[in-house]
């Protein structure tokens, strides 16, 4: 096809390679006789395609200076660009030929021909084996995922987002498209963010709640076990309080939940859980114990993720049951042994992976509204309740389900769409109690009369009790898991590098290619051991900022390199006291 005299070229590489675009693209009715009429030379002599309405996409919009504003020159080589719409691949090419070849390039096309018709073009083979350029497919969770893999890029450069405007007149998917990855963006920088300054703080507890969680059971039977209950996620909502009295009236046989702060609330209400869910990680989870009577929780089981606040397990008044979560030492060395969830970024979000994963039969959410309504933030009790609203820089206005302006929040719109994300992957019905905020997309909004008639507040006889049994019997489960110290290899292993980057750096000019590989070497090091690696997150970042964010070293380069070292001993030492068992026989020598 002498139109397309790249596409063999670039088709082969990614089918070589098995690159998840050669497989989407297997899978598509693309438009073939689109791709054999629709390209042709414009007045200007520029390859163009031809749009349904007769014109050329670049007839109205030439190409010369449309992609000058889409290269920043600042910390460019440590950025990267994500492109919504291929055209024929102007956009791309100008970034690709601007940018330093460390600079990241990925390309979203959500139109089959259209992205061939791209890769007719140009041979993209040398950006593709430099690791420079990505392509990526149409699918939330795939674009999630690389997103997730830009730590680099968004601690120390910044990433682009370019909506190309010769393919919005194409049709609506590109803005959509578009919006899609500028909300996952925004989800992602407030991840990292918590990442970045938290992760010492959340690890930390992790380490220090190690031992207590494995005399607190383990949750990892409870499987599939929840069949034929009807799951009942109680937020705390303004609308909570209107909800209450109907639930209180007609109390029935479904599973209530909710998180640990909402407990204070469901106490003012009358409305008791079956069990409560704790993920948040810092000292404010301890001001919900101001308000909660110790009586009111004592047969309500907390099932909290290692990574809270030790204090807030050991003041819990209730029975308590440990939930290891992504991110910490659950990711690696946990999970042969123990349930590891992705708890999300908030509870909600939390509750529904964990009662799919039980096999609840349906799910209904109450008080979930992600808005201040009637000029109320939280349902009374809440220790975040307030009604004197006054408006900040993260406040913004949306509508409710009847078009009426409600203010909302950036972080609740963010916690939203993660929940909205969540639940798209259900293979079974969501139900929500409409209160007047935001709409929850993937859910089907219900008033609290039809619950009732239509059996969304119902469960199988008996199955509600039947898993309250296996619930609480899983506080005897006990998991049986040691780690041996590596601390002294650790130290050991650390001052010899230290020692060679020493002689090296006294003369830096001339050692550039020498210190840069030992940097490497220390980082791969440090990334080798799983026990270790989630505490010294931080600590890998900012040796990275050596490795891939200099490409000249300065004699400043290695106090910073022993700072970092000291850091990463302190924290190996301080896992070696609280995780780590010595082996006996090195008791006995001792």
């Amino acid at each position: 096809m002498t139109a397309y005299p790249f596409l063999k070229d670039n088709i082969e590489y990614l089918q070589r390679i098995g690159h998840p675009a050669y497989q989407w693209l297997s899978t598509q009715d693309f438009k073939e006789e689109a791709l054999m009429n629709n390209i042709f030379i414009n007045e200007f002599g520029l390859h163009d395609w031809r749009m349904e309405s007769g014109q050329g996409m670049f007839e109205a919009l030439p190409p010369v200076g449309l992609y000058k504003s889409w290269v920043h020159e600042e910390k460019a080589s440590c950025s990267a660009t994500m492109i919504v719409g291929s055209n024929l691949g102007y956009g791309v090419n100008h970034v690709l030929q601007e940018t330093p070849e460390s600079h990241k390039v990925m390309l979203l096309e959500p139109r089959a021909e259209m992205l061939l018709a791209c890769l007719g073009q140009t041979d993209y083979r040398p950006f593709f084996e430099a690791k420079k350029f990505h392509i990526l497919v149409p699918d939330e969770d795939y674009i999630w995922e690389v997103i997730r893999n830009l730590d680099l890029q968004y601690v120390y450069g910044k990433i682009h987002l370019k909506a190309d405007m010769p393919s919005q007149q194409l049709g609506p998917e590109y803005a959509r498209w578009t919006k899609i990855v500028r909300d996952k963006l925004e989800n992602f920088s407030l991840e990292l963010a918590t990442l970045r300054f938290r992760q010492d703080v959340m690890v930390g507890n992790e380490i220090n709640n190690f031992k207590l969680a494995r005399e607190h059971g383990s949750l990892r039977s409870l499987e599939g076990k929840a069949g034929g209950v009807g799951g009942v996620i109680l937020g705390a909502g303004p609308s909570l309080e209107k909800h209450a009295p109907e639930l209180l009236k007609n109390r029935s046989h479904v599973l209530y939940t909710c998180a640990l702060q909402t407990l204070p609330t469901l106490q003012n209400l009358g409305i008791k859980p079956h069990f409560c869910v704790a993920i948040d990680y810092d000292d404010s989870m301890l001001k919900i114990f101001n308000r909660l009577d110790p009586d009111f929780v004592q047969d309500i089981p907390l099932i909290y993720s290692t990574k809270v606040n030790p204090q807030t397990v050991k003041r819990y008044a209730g029975p308590t049951i440990p939930l290891w979560t992504v991110g910490g030492m659950g990711t690696f060395v946990m999970k042969e042994h123990d349930l590891v969830l992705d708890a999300g970024g908030n509870v909600s979000v939390t509750l529904s992976r964990l009662l799919r994963w039980c096999g609840v039969s349906h799910m209904l959410l109450v008080g979930q509204d992600y808005a201040w309504l009637n000029n109320q933030s939280h349902a009374g009790g809440h220790h975040n309740h307030t009604t004197n609203m006054q408006l900040q820089s993260y406040h913004q206005y949306t509508k409710n389900m009847e078009g009426e302006e409600i203010l909302t929040t950036i972080q609740y719109m963010t916690a939203k769409r993660e929940l909205e994300n969540d639940l798209r992957q259900s293979a079974f019905p969501i139900y929500n109690i409409y209160g007047g905020g935001v709409e929850i997309k993937g859910t089907r909004a219900v008033d609290i009369e039809a619950a009732y008639k239509d059996g969304i507040l119902a469960s199988a006889p008996g199955s509600v009790d039947r898993f309250m049994t296996d619930l609480m019997a899983c506080r005897e489960d006990k998991v049986v898991v040691r780690f041996e110290p590596r601390g002294p290899m650790w130290s050991s292993s650390l001052r010899n590098a230290e020692k060679l980057l020493g002689k090296l750096f006294k003369n830096v000019k001339a050692n550039q290619k020498e210190i840069h590989e030992v940097f490497n070497k220390i980082e791969l090091f440090l990334k080798q051991d799983p026990l270790y690696m989630p505490y010294i997150f931080n600590e890998t970042i900012d040796l990275a900022g050596l490795t891939r964010a200099k490409h000249f070293h300065e004699r400043k380069d290695f106090p910073e390199f022993k700072r970092i070292a000291k850091c990463v001993m302190k924290k190996v030492r301080e896992i070696d006291r609280n995780v780590c068992e010595i082996p006996k026989q090195r008791r006995e020598v001792a």
